[in-house]
């Protein structure tokens, strides 16, 4: 046990220890023993070389720091504070600078590269043949075959890339929580539920703002504040507010991102052309399922060339129904009128407002709702420690146990899932610990964590979600059972660490079970009745469930076409506004508005916010669709609850992780490749089958 928490790797952390005055020494002290290993692996001499002093030893090198360096990062995303983030900005360089130079080791490689080649090399099997391959190519995609020259290059960039890419975030954090909006007018509020006035009033009073005799009302552009008033508010000047405020993030001193996307575009292409790739999308995606920028490309095109008449006659009705609503010659709309006027218009044609359902969905029945359904389908319990008994960093923290039906602790979690100014948006999932077989035959469990920002609990109530906010509860969960459940003995090939268009087939097939009726049973519950979702309310909501179905997948369409063209042609954007540039590109899958709708390319933290992330691979969420409507037709046929087909995605997906090609793990579940059909019927925009 080190006495420095961030060293320290007790299975519990102590987390109010985790102070930011700690970090330098931790991370020096760590960055010291790496350096120190992979130096070692270097000095050895060829005759002297083995699996395990090479490969192995390399995998093992850098355990130390990237625990370290996940607490800091992690902690950034939860409890950021002024000293947090200077104690990380200022180590930033040196750890992506280390991390760089790695794969650009002369002497490292070397030693990996002629151990390789050796007989004993090439016997192995299974995961430790995978796990040499896999290394040896993503050295090579690294660069690790650079003359000199480009290799020191290459390592500068990187680490102006990490700086540059951490400080996009940051400007995206500190202008989302630079805006409120005070309301004092009651009669602004009028449209919005309830649950959001009611949380708009306790957070003014957590501002010391208004008083009983003078209430005021505070709005933020975090999600549960905002999309209430752009979905519901009769206000349309309240709206304009929120909308304008929204697409400014990112746009504006002094957390402007304009200057800061034309670099980061510009280094990952030029990151490309040094490793011989023509372009960023050609280089991430040459050991991804679609194998290139282009593949992509055309997948997605394909799939926006079939929703395209539906996207447009979508568009056109809700044109007619404003009209028809406001007596009003039809015209396009203001872009702060499409979320409200789309949601009356689905009021008015299936009798359904999503707000029905708030009552049935309470976090605790949900939480218990969808451990239920881990115990039926996948064979495990879970079960939360009492308050208390483990520290976490916020009192909003809960931490669980997951064990198999034999009692055996697989892994434990942390669930932290409401919104605070210290904390980033969106939701996510992390983890911190990867246990799994170890090589003397036993296990250790794996420790993660899942984060989102969903409606808090309010005064006297339990947390009372929306429908979209259980589909995020279950798509996080999704991924943190394929860090759990992981049974692969080398760490770097475990869980997540798959091809990025395969990572979200875990995530995303589990929101398929908020739509079965059997599945809804176990969480849909009424918060003070106990009663499950009427049958009329359950027929109605599947029945809007493909609303606007083609806008949403014209959507997806619209960011992963920005995403890919930005980095497939990006000299072209090295000039002018970034944002007439964006645009551009896809202004066709933008719903018609006056004013024209804006990109979200300076706030748009999947693509920016990591010196990689989901640059050129937001593909990835479109295309783990197909994988996930298709494998769920196996549960739809054989039950929605089947264990048998439970324990088969455990043994051929949640538990192998990057053991072996993804398609390949894929047909093992499947029996076949996947079928796009699935997909587009589920969405409506081809009848079912």
């Amino acid at each position: 046990m080190s006495a420095n928490p961030f060293l320290d790797t007790t299975f519990e952390s102590r987390w109010s220890q985790h102070t930011p005055e700690l970090i330098a020494p931790a991370i020096e002290a760590a960055l010291a023993r790496a350096q120190a290993a992979i130096d070692a692996i270097g000095a050895l001499e060829s005759p002297a070389l083995t699996y395990g002093n090479t490969f192995l030893a390399m995998e093992r090198a850098t355990e130390e720091l990237n625990y370290a360096w996940g607490k800091v990062t992690h902690l950034q995303s939860v409890a950021d504070s002024p000293a947090l983030r200077d104690a990380h900005n200022a180590l930033l360089p040196t750890v992506s600078a280390f991390f760089a130079r790695i794969s650009l080791n002369p002497a490292l490689w070397s030693r990996l590269k002629t151990f390789a080649a050796t007989p004993e090399a090439v016997a192995l099997t299974g995961i430790h043949r995978r796990f040499i391959d896999e290394t040896v190519e993503e050295f090579r995609q690294s660069g690790a075959d650079l003359p000199d020259a480009q290799r020191t290059r290459l390592e500068a960039l990187q680490t102006e890339l990490a700086e540059i890419t951490q400080k996009y975030g940051d400007n995206v954090l500190d202008a989302t929580n630079a805006w409120e909006l005070i309301v004092t007018d009651e009669t602004r509020l009028r449209g919005i539920p309830e649950h959001a006035i009611a949380a708009a009033k306790r957070s003014a009073e957590s501002k010391n703002l208004g008083s009983p005799e003078k209430p005021v009302w505070r709005f933020t552009l975090h999600m549960p504040s905002q999309e209430p008033v752009m979905t519901y508010a009769d206000d349309e000047s309240l709206r304009r507010e929120v909308w304008t405020a929204a697409t400014a993030v990112g746009g504006q001193a002094p957390h402007d991102n304009s200057e800061l996307v034309k670099r980061i575009i510009a280094l990952r292409d030029e990151k490309a052309r040094l490793l011989g790739k023509p372009h960023f999308a050609d280089l991430v995606l040459a050991r991804r399922m679609a194998g290139s920028g282009e593949r992509a490309l055309a997948f997605m095109e394909d799939m926006g060339s079939r929703a395209h008449a539906a996207f447009v006659r979508e568009c056109a009705e809700l044109e007619e129904f404003k009209a028809r609503r406001t007596g009003a010659p039809r015209s396009v709309l203001k872009p702060w009128e499409v979320g409200y006027w789309s949601e009356k218009l689905r009021q008015e044609r299936y009798d359904f407002d999503d707000e029905v359902l708030r009552p049935y969905l309470p976090m605790d029945r949900v939480i218990a709702g969808l451990f239920d359904l881990a115990s039926r389908v996948f064979g495990l319990r879970i079960t939360e420690r009492p308050a208390g008994s483990v520290e976490v960093w916020d009192p909003a923290v809960k931490f669980y146990d997951l064990k198999d039906s034999a009692g055996r602790h697989l892994g434990s979690f942390y669930a932290d899932w409401y919104p605070r100014e210290s904390k980033r948006g969106g939701a996510w999932m992390g983890y911190l610990v990867t246990g799994g077989p170890q090589p003397d035959g036993t296990r250790t469990p794996h420790l993660g964590y899942i984060c989102g920002n969903l409606t808090p609990p309010a005064e006297g109530k339990p947390a009372l979600l929306a429908h979209d906010e259980v589909e995020t509860i279950f798509h996080e969960f999704g991924h943190l059972l394929h860090h759990l459940l992981g049974e692969v003995e080398i760490k770097s090939l475990n869980g997540v660490n798959v091809a990025w268009d395969f990572v979200e087939l875990p995530s995303q097939i589990m929101e398929n079970w908020c739509w079965e009726r059997e599945s809804l049973d176990l969480f849909a519950r009424h918060h003070e009745t106990g009663a499950a979702i009427p049958e009329d309310i359950f027929q109605k909501m599947t029945a809007a469930k493909n609303f606007r179905s083609a806008c949403a997948t014209i959507r997806q369409v619209q960011f992963a076409r920005m995403d890919l063209l930005l980095h497939m042609r990006a000299q072209e954007f090295a000039e002018g506004d970034i944002e007439t540039h964006a645009r551009a590109l896809v202004a066709d899958c933008m719903i018609p508005t006056e004013p024209p709708g804006k990109t979200i390319v300076k706030r748009f933290g999947h693509l920016f916010s990591d010196p990689v992330g989901y640059a050129a691979g937001y593909y990835s969420y479109k295309w783990a669709e197909v994988l996930d409507a298709d494998a769920f037709t196996r549960f739809k046929r054989e039950g929605v609850f089947s264990s048998v087909v439970g324990a088969e995605f455990v043994e051929h997906i949640l538990s192998r992780g990057n053991s072996a090609e993804p398609a390949e793990l894929y047909r093992r579940f499947m029996g076949r490749d996947p079928d796009l059909a699935a997909l587009l019927a589920r969405n409506g925009l081809v009848p079912a089958a």
